[in-house]
């Protein structure tokens, strides 16, 4: 039986160091697009972000508009404590279903959609979809592998995400990561998907 994933059980893992899905700095396949990017205004959110490394490397390179989402209080303070630059009002410790009167060029994908209850997987689109703006893009990395049935992280498979995002998004991008970190490498697929007008 899956634990109930709610702010208490994330947070819980941040206060005892117990997250070891953690690398400790930006992940290679997002560290590689980020750096294609040009635009430092485009609005950017991170949701499920943990420690967010990604968002301290984004705000560091600049990009003005760089906004976390997490359940857990721990992992924001930890994020504020590394990089003060980051805006307190962008720190949005929340349940990322119910973000409201937001809306986003980029959300960035990083151990967040493994993290949630397989059964939250079709409302994970769908919500991508109400925070994304017209032409908006979802990006980042996701398991192709089995991983666990019963708690975080959960697998899946590339044949099973495409029924969720269907005919929502264009795909630019839905391949085998070739630039994972070496204890993910042949697990990742890495996704850019722009939200249809």
């Amino acid at each position: 039986m899956s634990p109930n994933l709610d702010n208490k059980y994330w947070n819980d893992l941040y206060t005892s160091k117990d997250f070891p899905w953690d690398i400790g700095y930006v992940s290679t396949p997002l560290k590689e697009y980020f750096d294609q990017l040009t635009d430092k205004n485009i609005s950017i959110l991170i949701p499920g972000a943990g420690n967010s490394y990604e968002a301290q490397y984004l705000v560091e390179k600049g990009f003005q508009n760089v906004y976390v989402c997490d359940f857990a209080e721990e992992p924001l303070r930890n994020l504020k404590q590394r990089c003060p630059a980051i805006k307190n009002e962008n720190l949005l410790q929340c349940d990322f279903f119910k973000l409201k009167y937001l809306s986003f060029d980029l959300i960035i994908e990083q151990t967040f959609f493994c993290a949630i209850d397989p059964s939250l997987r079709q409302k994970y689109f769908d919500k991508m979809r109400e925070l994304l703006k017209p032409g908006g893009k979802l990006v980042g990395v996701l398991f192709n592998d089995k991983l666990n049935n019963d708690k975080p992280p959960y697998g899946g498979s590339k044949e099973e995400y495409t029924r969720y995002f269907g005919h929502d998004f264009k795909v630019h991008v839905y391949e085998a990561c070739y630039n994972s970190i070496k204890p993910r490498a042949g697990r990742e697929l890495f996704i850019n998907l722009e939200k249809e007008i």
